[in-house]
């Protein structure tokens, strides 16, 4: 049985994105199974630091940019939605080059707040950070 509240495409999904951070970034959700959600983003100029190396930050702007995601597609859009409440990111192995794949996976879900672990991994497979996200679900005003 899905998490999610409907069903929703990839397409539906990522053109809500334009025009955002998550664009400019360059992330595009590549898959979504019936609990996780999954995306990429590139490690280019959009997204390092000066020293040649993705900037933490932008691991955590996947990580969120997921975790929302994910959290806004188990609720009813037109009653509720989810906004971030805390993140936490361990930053593991740098990526230079390539692009880092984000994997959303729900700890709980509950009725007001919902916790995702999300893990980010180079073009080797090799775990690059690990996110905890927090939401909280809100009444759409």
């Amino acid at each position: 049985m899905s998490l999610w509240f409907s069903d929703y495409n990839l397409d539906q999904i990522n053109q809500q994105n334009k025009n955002t951070m998550v664009e400019h970034c360059g992330i595009e959700i590549t898959e979504m199974s019936d609990e996780t959600l999954t995306g990429t983003m590139p490690a280019d100029s959009r997204n390092k630091q000066p020293f040649g190396i993705v900037h933490g930050g932008a691991n955590c702007v996947l990580a969120e940019t997921l975790g929302s995601i994910a959290a806004n597609m188990t609720c009813n859009p037109t009653t509720h939605h989810a906004v971030g409440l805390s993140i936490t990111t361990n930053h593991l192995r740098p990526v230079r080059n390539g692009v880092i794949t984000g994997i959303a996976t729900p700890v709980k879900i509950g009725k007001t707040t919902q916790v995702w672990d999300i893990k980010t991994f180079d073009e080797a497979k090799r775990m690059t950070s690990q996110t905890s996200f927090t939401v909280m679900i809100v009444n759409r005003l």
